[in-house]
């Protein structure tokens, strides 16, 4: 698979409408300007002389006048941890006449801690806005880091990446931004999407004083299941010696959704809720699907393990499937000529350098057993460190924070169910859905895949939600989604998203383009 697969995994949401070469141009970060949480604030100090900010184990490498905005200090950090020979790199972007008295802390995509870039936005709201490369440069976003000159795994660059390297940032970029003014950020906040949505979940498990506000997208939780399950479909493929190209994956999914549209009350091209939907390929076998053949029951079967979901050897459950809806090309395509299986590449990196700590390990030669074994010790090893799915939030509900966690149905990369498994047992643990809601809540997005695309409605205004509910209150009970014309911009669809488990039940009456005539409900 080439690297420009890329797109899905690094497209998060402090990158949005950033302009970045391997993400669409995408939603604004908030719809409006927030107003200042702190009144009248003027900068004490010159910009240059943040150069001259004394904070423990870190050199300011440079501190100087945005090139492209007057108005803007930008400042780079390298934070390290004696005796370990690491070194963190952060960015932070600082307004000089109008900081509106927040912090903004921005996440990465797949093996990339984040980039500098990635300020730009919140900083021309009138963020103090940081971002890190979390201890070691994002290139293609390959995990190689993991691995030392000796092929030794480098447990400090691992930790680095998995939690420290953003709290890390979030703490000199407050500093920062109270040296350049005289006092300290009000507020803060977290919006990420993919690795970036994991990086926001961990600062509320590890670390819940740095932020009152939460955005998480699309949360690459789990970890261990989760880069584990982006092989599932290529090690079922080897095994049967039965590779699917990619139109063949795609007949499957436009039937399973033409199957499954109205199960919501409207036709819509897309899958309201797609744990209602028990279409089963093996109505294709026989059928032809183009330059890809006639489509086989043995196609039918691996596409069905997709969806159901990867078990283990005894044929017991091991995690959730892909929804019917959820375009599987990127987790399970076939390329070349003849057709090979070809794993997403975050999943064969996590093989390379995390686990086998073979750089040349051929992710072919694993039989389905290695996979297995692979798999535990994928969650054995790195758990406690990466997983990211502790759920006790009582530290960060007890520090007043609010999380919105928001997830794709139609996510090829990281499945819904992640999100809908951890939201389950956050609420099991904090006292029950009611006492969950008070300050963590998830919605779900009917035909969105990862962090953006798909033929649903795209959340919108989700930062906006999260500052009324940490400043003024405000409880979101739906966030708004939005589809528009990629030629004119106007917006062509919009649709509630529900606090889940509510669904957005159609009224009976109006367009069912309108938001308006949706209610959420129990159930269609």
């Amino acid at each position: 698979m080439q690297r420009t697969v890329l797109t899905s995994a690094l497209v998060f949401l402090g990158l949005l409408a950033t302009g970045h070469a391997q993400g669409p141009q995408l939603p604004r970060l908030m719809s409006t300007t927030p107003k200042p949480a702190i009144g009248g604030t003027k900068a004490v100090r010159s910009c240059e002389s943040l150069a001259g900010v004394v904070l423990p184990n870190t050199t300011i490498e440079s501190a100087t006048i945005d090139a492209d905005d007057p108005n803007v200090c930008r400042v780079t950090a390298i934070r390290t941890h004696p005796p370990f020979g690491d070194g963190v790199t952060i960015w932070i972007a600082i307004p000089i006449g109008n900081w509106n008295g927040r912090f903004l802390g921005n996440g990465g995509g797949a093996f990339v801690g984040g980039e500098a870039t990635a300020v730009k936005q919140g900083v021309a709201l009138g963020f103090a806005a940081g971002a890190t490369d979390t201890g070691h440069e994002g290139g293609s976003g390959g995990g190689a880091f993991a691995l030392d000159a000796n092929g030794r795994l480098n447990w400090e660059a691992i930790r680095d990446f998995a939690h420290v390297g953003i709290h890390d940032m979030t703490v000199t970029g407050k500093a920062l931004t109270q040296a350049m003014h005289g006092v300290a950020p009000k507020y803060s906040y977290w919006n990420g999407c993919s690795t970036g949505g994991r990086q926001g979940l961990m600062e509320a498990q590890r670390y819940p004083q740095d932020y009152d506000g939460i955005a998480a997208a699309a949360p690459a939780i789990n970890m261990g299941n989760t880069v584990m399950q982006l092989l599932w479909g290529a090690v079922q493929m080897q095994a049967a010696s039965n590779p699917i190209p990619s139109c063949k994956l795609a007949a499957a999914t436009t039937a399973a959704v033409l199957a499954c549209d109205a199960i919501d009350g409207v036709k819509d091209g897309i899958i309201g809720d797609p744990g209602q939907c028990t279409y089963d390929p093996k109505a294709l076998a026989g059928t032809a699907t183009g330059t890809c053949g006639v489509f086989t029951g043995t196609d039918a079967a691996i596409i069905r393990t997709l969806w159901d979901g990867p078990t283990r050897e005894d044929g017991s459950f091991r995690w959730y499937g892909y929804s019917r809806g959820a375009n599987l090309t990127g987790v399970a395509g076939s390329r070349g000529t003849p057709p090979k299986p070809e794993p997403f590449f975050v999943a064969t990196d996590w093989l390379k350098y995390w686990i086998t700590q073979n750089r040349d390990f051929d992710w072919t030669t694993m039989t389905p057993a290695a996979y297995q074994r692979y798999w535990d010790q994928s969650d054995e090893q790195y758990g406690s460190v990466i997983g990211t799915d502790n759920p006790d939030l009582t530290a960060f509900r007890d520090h007043g924070g609010k999380t919105i966690i928001w997830h794709g149905l139609a996510d090829e990369l990281i499945t819904a169910q992640s999100s809908i498994d951890y939201y389950k047992r956050v609420q099991a643990r904090m006292g029950g859905a009611e006492k969950t809601a008070e300050f963590a809540r998830l919605y779900l997005a009917p035909g969105v895949g990862h962090c953006d695309g798909g033929p649903g409605p795209q959340p919108t205004g989700v930062l906006d939600a999260l500052v009324a509910w940490v400043e003024e209150g405000k409880e979101p009970e739906t966030l708004l989604a939005i589809r528009r014309d990629r030629t004119t911009g106007a917006v062509v669809r919009s649709r509630p998203l529900c606090q889940y488990p509510l669904v957005a039940k159609y009224r009976g009456s109006g367009s069912t383009d309108e938001a308006r005539n949706f209610v959420c409900s129990s159930g269609f």
